[in-house]
């Protein structure tokens, strides 16, 4: 597939991206790069869609208020005693930031406990729509609600992926197995297709076979659509029903790594998002090199009957989202565990908004702005980012206000500090600028030293990534890359210790430049090949492995 095609709706379909995870690092000793970076190029980002609009006001309870949440939601509310009483989640809390947990959330509860929870209070965005195929687009698209932002034609995942692994052109490049981002939660595009009921697609992957999840790309929920409409959204229909092709691609790669791949535990909840969700660990512990795993569930827009008409707040549609969405995140993360991977992978939960403050005459919550995110996994500093929204001063409308974070700021922490992306990066992905927050723990946080996408070849980024090929070699190897200037420099060798193991010097060229390494006497291993300028002393460097 090409990447304009991408590009075009990437966020809210199927990822496919002809893309390898080729590192290019800053100038800097090769004992810190492997200390420092070497684990970088194993981080995943699963994004959990929450769709329909979550209620954050009863997912993250604002107890200090207790008087006028009880008044603003008579039926709805979650008590707060009783055996149906909201989790205090954390008691060394300022008392005015104390939060509570619906009550079926004890594996966040859990999670939290554990360090490896973070909630980000009163998220939205500028000019919030409230419309679920619009604001959905925007989250996706990395867009707002105002006029210079609200029509963005791609998707910021894309974006991001694209400037961190950039095609090299001119040159082969046989290694890449697999695709940078997968969506294995639905297989329709947001077009804004609404029932009259819940407007979801509940997405089970066939009992764990990766084949499921290409046949749900091919059929897009039934037989291919005979009259497209002629508009934008027949322009996105008419991508998805061809993205098969360049699933194909990929298939035989992932089916390899669902086969070599294993769960620690082996039940995890009957519910479609645990399913997706057990297939990503099985995925990441087979060798799939995906880098960003979209899933979702639906059911969200709960307009009435969030709770039952016996008004067990632990039995009611919301209740089961929430029970779902937290259980099944809870076995995720003890299998990542059990898999050795827990440390590898970063959750965050997202929704297109909330609901509004003060509930409706059908025992549900009408369309909102500000909800919570929240973010799991063992590389996480944990807590609670911002404080309670304000029920007491709502918005005419009985909307919630006075936003605390942009959803970009989330994004941006976890595009930079946990996958390394550089600032080149973040400035193709339009997040250029959002204050990163302190979500990510010290002893995780990428260092400047280790961006990806940060090359010394080309001042002025673009397709400038050094390859290897093959890769692994057991003769010789072929060095190949794009520079904007000419220079000299010194192609060498290194050890995983950093010995220096042959270096050649080199007459860098602009444009298309292909270098060959002999390998032959080189004992079985990996080891990093380092491009260095002679007259600036940068370089870049990627890793190599030997094999016979």
């Amino acid at each position: 597939m090409k990447r304009r095609n991408f590009l075009k709706i990437a966020g809210i379909s199927s990822f496919v991206v002809n893309g390898h995870a080729m590192r290019p690092f800053s100038n800097t000793k090769m004992a810190r790069l492997m200390a420092d970076c070497e684990d970088v190029e194993d981080r995943v980002l699963v994004l959990i869609q929450l769709k329909g609009g979550n209620d954050g006001v009863n997912t993250v309870i604002p107890f200090p208020q207790y008087d006028a949440y009880a008044d603003l939601r008579p039926v709805i509310k979650i008590p707060e005693t009783g055996p149906e009483r909201f989790i205090k989640l954390d008691n060394t809390l300022p008392g005015a930031d104390q939060v509570g947990l619906h009550p079926v959330m004890t594996g966040f509860k859990a999670l939290y406990d554990k360090g490896w929870l973070n909630i980000v209070q009163a998220v939205g965005y500028e000019s919030l729509n409230q419309s679920h195929f619009k604001s959905t687009d925007l989250w996706l698209s990395g867009g707002d609600g105002t006029p210079e932002n609200s029509n963005i034609r791609s998707g910021w995942m894309g974006r991001a992926l694209n400037a961190m692994y950039p095609d090299v052109k001119g040159t082969p490049i046989p290694d890449m197995l697999y695709p940078l981002g997968i969506q294995i939660g639905d297989p329709y595009p947001s077009l804004g297709f609404h029932t009259e009921t819940e407007h979801q697609n509940s997405i089970n992957l066939y009992g764990q076979d990766p084949d499921g999840f290409y046949s749900l790309v091919q059929t897009i929920g039934g037989a291919p659509l005979l009259n497209v409409p002629d508009s934008d959204y027949g322009d996105e229909l008419r991508y998805i029903m061809g993205v098969e092709d360049s699933v194909d691609q990929y298939s035989q790669y992932i089916t390899q790594a669902f086969n070599a791949g294993s769960n620690a535990i082996a039940t995890y909840p009957q519910t479609g998002l645990a399913d997706q969700l057990k297939t990503v660990a099985r995925l990441i512990k087979g060798g799939c090199k995906t880098k960003i795993y979209l899933c979702s569930m639906g059911g969200f827009d709960t307009h009435g009957s969030q709770i039952p008409p016996e008004g067990d707040i632990t039995k009611g549609r919301h209740a089961d989202l929430l029970r779902n969405l937290s259980d099944s995140l809870k076995v995720f993360y003890d299998d990542l565990d059990g898999l050795g991977l827990s440390d590898k992978v970063v959750s965050c939960t997202f929704s297109e908004f909330g609901r509004c403050a003060r509930e409706n005459g059908s025992a549900g919550t009408d369309h909102g702005t500000l909800a919570p995110m929240f973010i799991i996994g063992k590389a996480l500093s944990g807590g609670v980012h911002g404080t309670n929204v304000d029920l007491v001063n709502l918005a005419g409308d009985n909307q919630l206000q006075g936003q605390q974070f942009d959803y970009r700021q989330v994004f941006t922490t976890l595009l930079q500090d946990w996958l390394g992306a550089s600032n080149y990066v973040l400035e193709q992905t339009m997040f250029e600028g959002y204050v990163k927050m302190p979500v990510v723990g010290s002893a995780y946080v990428v260092a400047p030293d280790c961006y990806i996408a940060t090359s010394v070849l080309d001042p002025a980024p673009g397709g400038r990534a050094m390859r290897m090929f093959p890769n692994p070699a057991s003769h010789r190897a072929q060095v190949s890359f794009q520079s904007a200037t000419s220079f000299d420099a010194r192609l060498s060798v290194h050890s995983l210790g950093g010995a220096l193991v042959s270096i050649q010097q080199v007459q860098v060229q602009a444009g298309a430049n292909i270098y060959h390494v002999d390998v032959a006497q080189f004992p079985p291993g990996a080891y990093f090949v380092r491009l260095e300028n002679t007259r600036s002393g940068k370089a870049d460097v990627v890793k190599l492995s030997v094999a016979r």
